[in-house]
């Protein structure tokens, strides 16, 4: 029997050279070494690892399949670009876009947190099997269906909740489901932070709102994004502000209502 014929080198080299990253860029962006990557592309490593194949294709957003046994340099530029910019099988999760998870002694899903110290490397390791279980992992009552996590958040944006509070978000495979203006965590490829924002699907674009009016809104390739989390619930430590202004408007009409009755009697 024949050997299958492998692509992956070449694919490699193409795929990168189409996001026009330099093998030191794209090395740094996954996590692996500049003579690891260098020996990935120049086909050195005879049978690279399965998690590097399942990282390099959440990467690039193509089935492991694909990126190892397809020539993608046959493939027609709008094909290509059809599944970076997020094609529908990959937006609607029946393309590779896979999550890694934990579960406990019963067998059932653990709620991974990402501390402050991880956010930098979940870029790279959020589909390392070793870096998902190095994680802290705990379980929350009441949770619904569904495969969660903690995310801190930070900055202004999202204010009233403040900055260094916790969020707990479901896992989005389908992100056809998700709904205007919802609140969501994005993955992004190129951000060393997680994105808490409204999120809207237009086409290929997401359109992403902050809570705080400061923030203009901006959007964000779909090719762009590896992972969302919907919004559930948060924790914090700071007591939210007095709503002030809120409680002068009500005083406001208080005032008025009995000015109204006044009138009346007249």
């Amino acid at each position: 029997m024949k050997d299958a014929k492998v692509f992956f080198h070449s694919n490699l080299k193409l795929l990168r050279t189409r996001r026009k990253y330099s093998q030191a860029q794209l090395a740094e962006v996954l996590g692996f070494t500049r003579a690891k990557y260098t020996s990935l592309e120049n086909g050195k490593t005879g049978n690279p690892p399965l998690v590097d194949l399942i990282k390099i294709a959440a990467f690039f957003k193509f089935s492991v399949d694909d990126i190892v046994k397809s020539d993608l340099t046959l493939w027609k530029d709008f094909e290509l670009r059809e599944r970076e910019t997020g094609g529908l099988e990959y937006v609607s999760g029946k393309k590779l876009r896979l999550l890694t998870i934990t579960v406990n002694a019963e067998n059932k899903e653990n709620l991974e947190y990402i501390p402050v110290k991880a956010k930098a490397g979940y870029l790279a390791g959020h589909a390392d099997p070793d870096f998902i279980a190095a994680l802290p992992k705990f379980t929350l009552p009441n949770l619904p269906g569904g495969t969660f996590r903690m995310f801190p958040i930070s900055g202004d944006s999202m204010l009233p909740l403040s900055s260094g509070s916790e969020v707990i978000c479901r896992y989005v495979e389908d992100w056809r489901e998700i709904k205007p203006q919802t609140p969501c965590i994005l993955i992004l490829n190129d951000a060393q932070d997680f994105v808490f924002k409204f999120v809207t699907m237009e086409e290929h674009l997401f359109l992403l709102e902050s809570l705080n009016p400061e923030f203009k809104p901006y959007t964000v390739e779909v090719s762009d994004v590896l992972e969302i989390w919907q919004f559930h619930s948060y924790q914090s430590k700071q007591m939210p502000e007095p709503m002030a202004e809120l409680g002068m408007i009500g005083s406001l009409l208080k005032e008025m209502r009995e000015d109204i009755k006044s009138l009346k009697k007249k």
